[in-house]
């Protein structure tokens, strides 16, 4: 009985201990052929900028849609489009800043 308390006491501070990109992007991605960088490279390649590849972003996970998608027809075809995310728009925001802040170029290229 005591080791199962630990280990729910243990696992429940794991999943409280990771930040809303860790919890919400990363376990659905981890199965893809496509990396999260890959997929950012695309979303910088079709909007530029940190505030419209965050807007996009934004409105991607809110509405999900074949047309908006920056992904190929293969991929979609194949992977099918993402469910739409239901978190609080803090988390989300949490999760598309640490998303720009891990893979944007800007300021890392000499």
């Amino acid at each position: 009985m005591v080791k199962k308390l630990l280990l729910y006491i243990l696992l429940s501070v794991g999943l409280f201990a990771q930040n809303a990109y860790e919890r919400h992007c990363i376990p659905c991605h981890r199965d893809l052929p496509t990396t999260l960088q890959g997929m950012f490279k695309n979303y910088l390649l079709v909007y530029s900028g940190e505030q419209t590849v965050k807007a996009a972003l934004r409105h991607y996970m809110r509405y999900p849609s074949k047309h908006i998608s920056v992904m190929s027809d293969l991929f979609i075809d194949t992977y099918g489009v993402k469910e739409r995310l239901y978190i609080s728009d803090k988390e989300l925001q949490e999760a598309i800043d640490i998303y720009w802040e891990t893979y944007k170029v800007f300021g890392k290229l000499n």
